[in-house]
């Protein structure tokens, strides 16, 4: 299917394909090169990146009717393009060869290729694709997720503001909160914002070579979130994983460094109030929407010189007084130049320089190379200073007009542990990066595995990115026990309960009978100790078992006693239910949703361990049943620097977006035994590795 012929290429192009529909491509100059990576992003992933498209620009309502105009409302009011313009004012000429390359391929595929079915689907049209489409759909990427956060609190129907005894009472008892800033703002560093990813590296001292492990947390639907690729050509040489629709590496390794990262959480929005302002300081732009099924409607957006106002949106119609949204991807800055120098780059220096070009969204960005060092470094545009404000809007403003970058911020080369961690926890720095990060529990857990492995080797590696014990969950679990014991005598079937929960040792595996007990316990127990604003503030937060486990700590056992006695009867029914019962990965396309219709869109209902505070994250809140996780752990990368050869990858998923395929979902077979697809770089394991070939010609040959 792929149009061979005629393709606007200088020279033939040759794409090696492995059995997984993993390619690798080999051209003779860089623009040949970023041709053929569009063409092969729109054979595998057009449908994605179309719908994607649309997204970026607040066109969705052109796909699924009326249901959608309030989404596209505030779309547009956010604006991914605002930027734009100047972005592509400003970019190098190596860099907009690059991009224009990438949009001719995608163009290619797209006059050329038969359609997948996403276009009849959502009615979809062949629109041409530019290099302004590409850089929205980056910005789009760039979705600062702490505005998820905001849509939490506010859900709690305050305005987003807690009690200040609430919010001390959170800061109080999570060590990973600043103490830089006040009480109150730093209660706002454990809010998470469902996101989140693990990503190692170990020098040389102690792998005997340096390595890099990288899993990021997304959402768990398919089409997957990557596309593995590799590619050679004059001055490029990587293999790693792709964002559909995006022309550079976001994780990998090349023949001298390797790169992964985790979200950073850095502090990249704010909401400033605009209450006092006279009416003549807003502008209005009226937008024309067209709805499928419908006729089209008019929407108005509104801004000043803060920018949009977020507050318009029926999203944050809950926000207490007007409010614009300031954040730094309305500033100009290069996120696919610093990628593609990253991805050339052959040294810790070369690394830092790439990322200062780098804003949105912030990452930790991890580093090794083929002479067995190890670095970390902090990638975002930073204000000069952070608010301090808990209240989701404030009339304070920040010093935007002074931005930290990675040549200005933090960073760790050859930390003296030979290591280095990263989960989305926060920093360990004086500076204040943002506001709402994870708590400790992952890294640390990372980190004593790291220490007891000794020498690090790919065993130790990939048996970490499965890891699935919380030591916050077993410490809870044994604190209800020691609660049980001292109750009243309980009936035999409710006394093996807490057995089950003395004997456990944290871990989420599928057939683990006392994670299944613990976790509806725990749903039990918080339904009962707190008041629903309680309840909604913690868990709104990824600290939800750090903070009940804090409370628990401190309270009088002769309280705790009863409520756990009568829980464990009430759950003594289900002894036998393992945890894979109830956490349920389940495969499918989005549509997949949708009830009766989305029958045919779901591939598979399978038991997965792991849990929301657990490396191999597999997200869940209170459950008291069976449920369906959205969210975790869905790709994986592991490289040893010493062999270019030695690089393995694998999907929660598949590489073809084109829904039935037979590389669909092919990699979730390897992804639950822990397998992977070993991805060489050098010219005669990469023949071997690829076996099947096409060839890419230009017109007239």
């Amino acid at each position: 299917m792929l149009p061979l012929d005629n393709a606007p290429v200088q020279r033939a192009v040759e794409i090696r394909w492995n059995d997984h529909a993993v390619p690798f491509i080999e051209a003779e100059s860089s623009h040949d090169l970023a041709v053929a990576i569009g063409l092969v992003h729109a054979h595998l992933r057009l449908g994605q990146i179309e719908i994607m498209r649309r997204l970026s620009r607040g066109r969705v309502s052109e796909m699924v009717g009326s249901a959608a105009i309030e989404l596209d409302h505030t779309l547009r009011l956010i604006d991914f393009a605002q930027a734009v313009p100047t972005m592509m004012q400003r970019l190098p000429s190596a860099t907009r060869d690059w991009l224009e390359g990438f949009v001719a391929g995608l163009n290619h595929v797209l006059a050329r290729e038969p359609l997948p079915h996403e276009f009849a689907l959502f009615a979809l049209e062949r629109e041409p694709w530019s290099v302004a489409d590409v850089l929205t759909l980056g910005r789009l990427a760039g979705f600062d997720n702490n505005w998820l956060v905001w849509l939490r609190l506010l859900a709690r129907g305050d305005g987003g503001r807690l009690r200040p005894e609430l919010w001390q009472r959170i800061v109080a008892e999570l060590p990973s909160a600043s103490t830089s800033l006040d009480a109150l703002t730093a209660a706002a560093h454990i809010v998470n914002n469902r996101s989140g990813s693990n990503a190692v590296v170990v020098g040389a001292g102690r792998g005997g070579s340096s390595w890099i492990a990288s899993d990021p947390h997304l959402s768990l639907g398919l089409p997957s979130n990557w596309l593995t690729m590799g590619y050679r050509a004059p001055g490029h040489c990587a293999v790693g994983f792709m964002i559909p629709g995006l022309p550079f590496l976001a994780m990998g390794r090349n023949e001298a460094i390797a790169w992964g990262g985790t979200s950073l959480h850095s502090y990249a929005s704010e909401l400033c109030d605009v209450s006092d302002r006279p009416p003549e300081s807003f502008r209005s732009r009226e937008e024309i929407v067209k709805v499928r099924w419908g006729r089209p409607r008019t929407l108005t957006t509104r801004r000043c010189e803060i920018g949009p106002l977020l507050s318009d949106s029926r999203f944050f119609r809950r926000l207490d007084r007007p409010a614009a949204l300031r954040w730094i991807g309305h500033d100009a800055s290069d996120e696919v130049t610093a990628m593609l120098q990253v991805s050339t780059a052959r040294s810790w220096q070369a690394f830092k320089r790439a990322l200062e070009a780098y804003a949105v969204p912030g990452l930790n960005m991890m580093y090794a190379d083929v002479d067995g060092h190890v670095g970390q470094a902090l990638a975002c545009w930073l204000p000069e200073a952070i608010r301090s404000d808990p209240h989701l809007v404030s009339a304070e403003q920040s010093r935007w007009q002074v931005l930290r970058h990675a040549g200005t911020l933090p960073d760790w080369f050859d930390p003296p542990e030979g290591y280095a961690v990263s989960a989305n926890e926060q920093p360990e720095v004086d500076l204040a990066v943002g506001r709402f990060f994870s708590p400790r529990g992952r890294k640390d857990r990372i980190t004593s595995l790291i220490e007891a492995a000794g020498a690090i080797d790919f065993g130790a590696l990939s048996a970490l990115q499965r890891d699935v014990q919380s030591q916050t969950a077993r410490r809870l679990a044994h604190l209800l026990a020691k609660a049980a014991r001292a109750a009243n005598a309980l009936p035999r079937r409710a006394a093996t309960l807490i057995t089950l929960l003395e004997d456990w040792d944290g871990s989420y595996d599928a057939d683990s009978k006392a994670a299944a007990i613990f976790e509806r316990l725990l749903t039990v127990l918080a339904r009962r100790l707190y008041a629903a604003e309680t309840l909604a503030a913690y868990s709104a937060t990824w600290a939800l078992r750090d903070l009940i486990l804090a409370d628990l700590d401190t309270m009088a056992t002769d309280r705790l006693a009863p409520i756990v006695r009568q829980a464990l009867i009430r759950l003594s029914r289900t002894v036998g239910t393992s945890w894979g019962e109830l956490h349920r990965l389940r495969l499918q396309y989005p549509l997949g949703q949708l009830p009766i219709v989305g029958r045919r869109y779901r591939l598979g209902d399978l038991p997965t361990g792991g849990g929301s505070d657990t490396v191999m994250k597999m997200a869940n809140g209170l459950i008291s049943g069976r449920h369906t996780v959205g969210f975790g752990s869905n790709a994986r990368h592991i490289s040893n620097l010493a062999d270019s050869d030695d690089n393995h990858f694998v999907l929660l998923g598949g590489q073809d977006g084109w829904f039935g395929s037979v590389n669909f979902a092919d990699q979730v077979p390897l992804w639950q035994r822990g397998a992977y697809i070993r991805l060489p770089l050098s010219p005669p394991a990469v023949r071997a590795a690829f076996p099947h070939v096409l060839r890419v010609r230009p017109a007239g040959t």
